[in-house]
């Protein structure tokens, strides 16, 4: 009789040690799409190393028409290229969230203004959509691991 209550006290434990370990993912998804505001005003600064540390070391990002980049070095080469770029600016909002049930991965729908100079100095601006992909790393920060850009329709 003692070991069935010790099995069972066991198997309680585990239990509402289970429950206890499940996610809020709408609070993860809120807490998700604050993070891409925040990075969209870092973004309006020249704080490259700000900028690149929102995506991880192993980040890949795709953008229609370019070489897929792969990792941070990469990716932070382009984002200094664009920032050489006369007249650019870029801005996005994201649109919507979904978090996995286990609360380490995500994504998120987000909208992407980007403006540039034409060869006459002159802004151009355009739109596009985006697929963030989010991991959270070993200290528990979302990190940007995978980003697909694609433009909308003219």
């Amino acid at each position: 009789m003692k070991k069935f209550s010790l099995v069972f006290i066991l198997l309680l434990i585990i239990s509402c040690a289970q429950e206890q370990e499940k996610v809020d993912t709408e609070k993860e998804e809120q807490a998700l799409m604050e993070l891409s505001r925040e990075w969209s005003k870092v973004a309006a600064t020249d704080d490259i190393d700000k900028i690149v540390s929102y995506w991880s070391d192993d980040a890949i990002f795709m953008i229609s028409g370019q070489p897929t980049l792969t990792g941070k070095q990469s990716i932070r080469d382009m984002v200094e290229e664009m920032f050489n770029t006369p007249g650019f600016t870029i801005k996005w909002e994201p649109i919507s969230a979904s978090v996995s049930e286990s609360g380490d991965m995500a994504y998120l729908i987000e909208k992407n203004t980007m403006t540039v100079n034409d060869s006459l100095g002159n802004p151009m601006t355009s739109t596009s959509r985006i697929v963030s992909i989010w991991k959270k790393n070993e200290n528990g920060d979302w990190k940007n691991v995978v980003e697909v850009d694609a433009a909308d329709p003219e």
